[in-house]
């Protein structure tokens, strides 16, 4: 037998006795009745666009059957920013005309920057609705944009597609957007769950729907790029999972589209497993 062949079949054996698996290191399930608040808080009000519809009522959110439900609903009963007590919205006194449903790991569960993230979920759409996951730094010492975002999705209203995309100093302060371009868009099936996916590695974020590749995002490999906070991805991170209506950027809300549901099934990070099945050799005479 040739060199050069026994060669190429060893090589192909090292590769199938070699194949990188992903194996699941932590994972939500949404079992029970009840969200796990050793993981998860519920989402508050602010200002910005992605979370000014954000709300603490119960009946917005609820698991059933191993599905989380954020919902995203009409404020049957807004109130005047100046009929507030104290200037304070609470449950029972709400100024927004839609509220919405959102979950954050912040405090609790950090995301490592090793293997990959997944999450199962399904976008019932509605015109004005935004669900949106995504990753921010789990110490939050530098400001936006500085310390990097990672969305691993987000829909508008009834697109067949989702956009997904990072967020940087580099790529947003300093108009660095497309030197790499900072995000990509894949399809979806609109009426069913879809499983979006990140991948961290040394030299690049690379992103998933469905187990297929959509979208990497490369570290540049200069020192004066780097110095700019091009690549600020090695590092712990929490997960957002919020339901929400109306912004700039989705549009106005049609509420004679509500309520709106998003669902999520799992939420998953793995790490690779290498398996190796044992192995012989072959002599070359």
């Amino acid at each position: 037998m040739k060199k050069g062949i026994v060669f190429g079949i060893t090589a192909l054996m090292f590769a199938a006795c070699h194949t990188p698996k992903w194996s699941v290191v932590w994972e939500d399930n949404f079992d029970g009745n009840e969200l796990d608040t050793t993981v998860w808080s519920r989402t508050y009000r602010g200002r910005a666009d992605w979370q000014n519809t954000q709300s603490l009522r119960p009946d917005l959110l609820e698991i059933h059957d191993g599905i989380l439900i954020l919902k995203g609903v009409v404020n049957p009963n807004p109130v005047k920013p100046e009929d507030l007590v104290d200037g304070q919205i609470t449950l029972e006194a709400d100024t927004a005309h839609y509220l919405t449903a959102g979950i954050q790991s912040y405090g609790k569960h950090a995301f490592t920057p090793t293997g990959k993230i997944e999450v199962r979920a399904r976008l019932n759409g509605a015109r004005g609705g935004w669900p949106a996951i995504w990753l921010m730094p789990f110490d939050r010492q530098n400001a936006w944009p500085k310390g990097g975002e990672i969305d691993m999705m987000e829909r508008l209203n009834y697109d067949d597609f989702v956009y997904q995309t990072v967020h940087t100093h580099y790529s947003f302060d300093l108009g660095h957007d497309k030197e790499p371009p900072h995000y990509g868009t894949q399809k979806i099936n609109p009426d069913d769950f879809n499983i979006y996916g990140v991948e961290f590695h040394a030299d690049s974020l690379v992103f998933s729907v469905n187990g297929n590749r959509t979208f990497a995002y490369p570290r540049v490999k200069d020192k004066e790029v780097e110095a700019l906070g091009q690549y600020p991805f090695i590092k712990d991170w929490f997960m957002l999972i919020d339901n929400q209506l109306g912004g700039k950027w989705v549009g106005p809300v049609s509420p004679e589209d509500l309520p709106v549901n998003m669902e999520i099934d799992w939420v998953r990070q793995y790490k690779k497993k290498h398996e190796v099945f044992g192995g012989f050799h072959l002599k070359v005479k």
